[in-house]
């Protein structure tokens, strides 16, 4: 049977249909976060738990804030999506006694993250997230510059205190110590988040930072940690904000003090607080951290130590103190990470900056390249409709092409042949 004009044409168009029928449903042609989708879902990867008390109840008239979104790609790498242990190729067992709902051990020099357990899990962070507070006051405030105390810092504001005086006059760097040192010292916070221009001036820098070096599960809604609508973080964020922060040599100072003195200052008596981080006292290596507790938070433990010229980083979110104190888990932690090789192959990577803020000749803006050397997309980069559909559209408009140039072809050929 001779094959026409119209019986080509036709061919041709059903050809066209399967093609771009069959790319658009393959997994060759569907977008890598179409893929991560379909993967089980952890607990936690949203809001935190519900919780216990009424604390995060939003203002009378305000709503309460909407879930924080879930980035199409885990920041750090793919693995670091992975629910519970999330460890390299023959990794020792994981220590016994360690409780917390999310753990992670990450290097502080290089980034690599060795080991985690349901690392993007979202918790509220407690006065872990003073790191972030912290990290806002060295980068904009001088260390040295006073800052008088006011009753609303000292008096009226809700919380554990260390004891600062109505009209004493302390430097930044004395607020700070009180803030680091100390699992809750929200005189010290209030009068910090004044000189860096009050609550909600203050919150939205935490959160622009947070947005800024990849902490996409973080949303702060108090500067010390107690909780608050929306309040949300996870150890990765944590480790990687305490990366960051230690960076700077007055966050690093002050972090691995053991103690800190503050002056006599009006009728108010010279008095010292005492680190809450009992590594310091306990851990052989330790050099800083930080504790925080909240009834909806549980236990946060922060804890860096510095063995053969390897310093890490141990984050724990809600853990318990029990069967052991939560700094002894920590401990386990850091023991379990100092014991892996120096050549393990990471688990996954604490980034630099939020994924696609820059780009570089070798790696597009929507992309990042995890510890293993792979390019992953950018998780704040959400599939377009060209990115799924945009191939098979291709391909049907230069199949369609050749189908119009046939036809012609075939035409001129019959005209020829009347002729």
């Amino acid at each position: 049977m001779r094959l026409t004009a119209h019986r080509l044409a036709a061919a041709l168009v059903v050809s066209v249909c399967m093609v771009s029928t069959a790319a658009v449903l393959s997994p060759a042609w569907a977008s890598p976060a179409h893929v991560q989708r379909q993967q089980p879902s952890c607990g936690n990867q949203n809001v935190p738990p519900p919780p216990v008390d009424s604390s995060e109840q939003p203002q009378a008239g305000k709503p309460a804030p909407a879930p924080l979104p879930v980035p199409e790609r885990p920041v750090g790498g793919p693995r670091l999506g992975e629910c519970d242990n999330v460890l390299p190729e023959k990794a020792p067992t994981v220590p016994s006694q360690v409780n917390a709902a999310s753990w992670i051990v990450a290097d502080l020099d290089t980034g690599a993250v060795l080991a985690a357990n349901d690392p993007h899990a979202r918790h509220r962070p407690a006065s872990a997230i003073t790191v972030l507070t912290a990290m806002v006051a060295v980068q904009e405030l001088d260390m040295d510059a006073p800052v008088t105390v006011t009753k609303e810092d000292a008096v009226d504001t809700e919380g554990d205190k260390i004891g600062l005086a109505v009209g004493g006059k302390y430097t930044v760097k004395q607020l700070l110590r009180g803030m680091l040192l100390v699992d809750s010292a929200v005189d010290a916070v209030s009068a910090l988040t004044r000189q860096l221009g009050g609550t909600e001036a203050t919150l939205a820098k935490m959160n622009a930072l947070a947005a800024q070096i990849g902490a996409l599960d973080t949303r702060v809604a108090t500067a010390s940690g107690r909780d608050g609508p929306g309040m949300s973080s996870s150890v990765y964020d944590i480790a990687l904000m305490v990366r960051a922060a230690m960076r700077n040599e007055n966050f690093s100072e002050i972090t691995r003090a053991r103690s800190a003195n503050f002056p006599m200052t009006g009728s108010k008596s010279a008095f010292t607080v005492t680190n809450d981080n009992k590594l310091l006292a306990n851990y052989s290596g330790a050099i800083g951290g930080k504790t925080g507790f909240t009834a909806n938070a549980g236990n946060a433990v922060i804890g860096m130590a510095s063995k053969s010229g390897r310093r890490l980083v141990t984050v724990l979110l809600r853990a318990e103190a029990r069967p052991v104190a939560t700094w002894q888990q920590a401990a386990k932690l850091l023991d379990y990470g100092f014991a892996m090789k120096s050549d393990v192959k990471p688990v996954g990577q604490l980034v630099e900056r939020a994924p696609g803020t820059s780009s570089t000749p070798e790696t597009p803006a929507q992309a990042v390249r995890d510890p293993n050397g792979e390019t992953v997309m950018d998780p704040s980069a959400a599939p377009t409709a060209f990115g799924n559909v945009g191939g098979p559209l291709t391909i049907a408009a230069g199949v369609l092409l050749i189908a119009a140039l046939l036809i012609y072809l075939q035409k001129k050929v019959s005209r020829r042949s009347r002729a």
